[in-house]
């Protein structure tokens, strides 16, 4: 039976600082540091694991301690490891400065290693969807896209950020689900940013079945080709740290639609586990499965 997710992505150590008073730009900041597993494919693939579904995650790590670490922890989440290649040197990173309010200030990202990924590893008899990243090169993004299309397997592609989305965009047609926020919606289609409408149209017409248009504090618009735009608010949430939100957000609706829910009702599963990640310290919050199956009074 065809019922697991393969994620093709990133895995990488979260480095995040937070500034505890308002941050002040050119100088040096009290706050406090720490340092968990990360990476957006990764991520994705641990919630999932978290939250019951079967994953499969394919990436590359270092063969070093934060190597280690990241596939101890992302195995105790419920992810299946076996095809993460271990390659010599040292694991990516993504290093983050947040302010006060646990909001995103600036990041680096370095994550040249998956550049070494083999795919030779994806295997897609028994894959339900396949999950792709934008951390991927374009000969790899295209060879996944290849293989699933070949296979019949349902793709989503989540773009990560401006400079990768636009790289990537001429791969982002026939696609099940695309799940961008609208500067990464721009970068795909080259459109202003405020024409997120007919940008989602743009990317009906290549064939894409679902656009999930993020905009953060503003909610969600569900886009299904032949349908009206759906909008959906965000989830009140009292915010500790927003990384890691967005990867919680497209498993949540993974996880939903492998149980037979519908784009929109996915979708709300996304917001909620955003909003739970969101109240976390954690990049994958531990206890995302008891927090979403939780009555909302029950919740902290």
């Amino acid at each position: 039976m065809k019922q697991w997710v393969v994620v093709v992505g990133g895995t990488n150590m979260d480095v995040v600082a937070r500034t505890s008073a308002p941050l002040v730009p050119g100088t040096s900041n009290p706050g406090h540091t720490r340092i968990s597993p990360g990476g957006v494919g990764r991520n994705i693939a641990a919630c999932l694991g978290l939250l019951g579904a079967p994953v499969r995650l394919v990436s590359a790590v270092g063969d070093d301690a934060f190597g280690d670490e990241a596939l101890r922890v992302t195995a105790g989440c419920g992810a299946d490891v076996g095809a993460v290649r271990r390659v010599p040197g040292a694991t990516g990173t993504y290093t983050a400065v947040l302010d006060d309010r646990g909001e995103l200030v600036a990041a680096v990202s370095d994550m040249e290693i998956i550049d070494q990924l083999e795919l030779d590893t994806v295997h897609l008899e028994d894959a339900a969807l396949v999950v792709v990243d934008g951390n991927l090169a374009h000969t790899q993004a295209a060879r996944v896209v290849q293989t699933a299309a070949a296979a019949g397997v349902a793709l989503a592609f989540e773009p990560v950020s401006v400079a990768k989305a636009a790289r990537l965009a001429d791969l982002v047609h026939d696609l099940f689900l695309v799940t961008p926020n609208t500067d990464e919606l721009a970068a795909l289609t080259g459109r202003p940013v405020a024409d997120w409408r007919p940008s989602v149209g743009d990317l009906h017409n290549r064939g894409v079945e679902h656009v999930w248009l993020r905009q953060g504090a503003e909610g969600s618009w569900i886009c299904s080709r032949g349908l009206d735009p759906v909008h959906l608010p965000a989830v009140p949430a009292t915010v500790v740290d927003v990384t890691g939100a967005g990867d919680a957000m497209l498993a949540g609706w993974i996880t939903a639609w492998l149980r037979g829910a519908d784009a929109v009702d996915a979708a709300r599963e996304g917001h909620r586990a955003a909003a739970a990640t969101i109240e976390s310290h954690h990049t994958v919050r531990p206890d995302l499965a008891a927090v979403m199956s939780a009555a909302p009074e029950e919740k902290n």
